[in-house]
């Protein structure tokens, strides 16, 4: 099957996209997307392997679906679009960044910057309908994203996966932590947050205190 992907991830996947599972997804979303609202757009389906190939990924964050929110999706786990704003997950991570590394809230929610730095911003399911969380959940998505993770765990090395909440860290539940750094928390949610499972888990400089042991260049949160 064709898929418009970046084309390091198109043949890293290669043989996932030729699966039953899959033909029935891509069925089911060109149903959807012609009788409904869905998020991201089309073109934005695939926007976090797009910005971050399979070749210069250094960090891994596992989000659940996304924003259901009219112009919130950009196809990148927690980020909005410019101009759009913060919702109160991505306001607590800004919240631990700027406690973790003395960063300023910054003013756009938009993750490319990341993205473009190795950050492959992974939701679990990666389209939703408007206004109803997890309506395409159990239609293959997952099956998919599994298929990404132990591909990431298997095919590379000293990646950080940053394990956020309960569902985020099943979802990592089968990757290599012999070769790869695993760092969980709760999650940052209003609700894990107030909680104090969110705040004081200092992985943006964990992450780069890594990457500096190995002689890799840190990420600029």
């Amino acid at each position: 099957m064709d898929v418009k992907i970046e084309k390091s991830w198109k043949t890293v996947l290669r043989d996932e996209f030729e699966k039953p599972y899959f033909r029935e997804l891509v069925n089911f979303l060109k149903a959807e997307y012609a009788t409904q609202i869905i998020y991201p757009p089309k073109s934005k389906i695939f926007a976090a392997f797009d910005r971050t190939p399979f070749d210069q990924l250094k960090v891994v964050i596992i989000g659940q679906d996304p924003y259901h929110g009219p112009q919130q999706a950009n196809g990148l786990c927690f980020s909005v679009a410019d101009g759009i704003p913060h919702p109160p997950s991505l306001r607590n991570i800004f919240g631990e960044l700027h406690h973790d590394l003395s960063k300023s809230i910054p003013i756009s929610g938009n993750l490319e910057r990341w993205a473009d730095q190795g950050v492959f911003l992974l939701n679990d399911v990666l389209t939703v309908r408007q206004g109803a969380a997890a309506s395409h959940k159990g239609r293959g998505w997952e099956t998919f994203t599994d298929a990404v993770i132990e591909k990431i765990s298997q095919e590379k090395d000293h990646v950080v996966f940053l394990l956020w909440g309960n569902h985020a860290q099943k979802k990592g539940k089968k990757i290599d932590e012999s070769k790869h750094l695993v760092l969980r928390s709760g999650h940052p949610s209003p609700m894990s947050a107030n909680q104090g499972k969110w705040f004081g888990n200092r992985h943006f400089s964990k992450a780069n205190q890594y990457f500096q042991s190995i002689g890799l260049e840190e990420i600029e949160w």
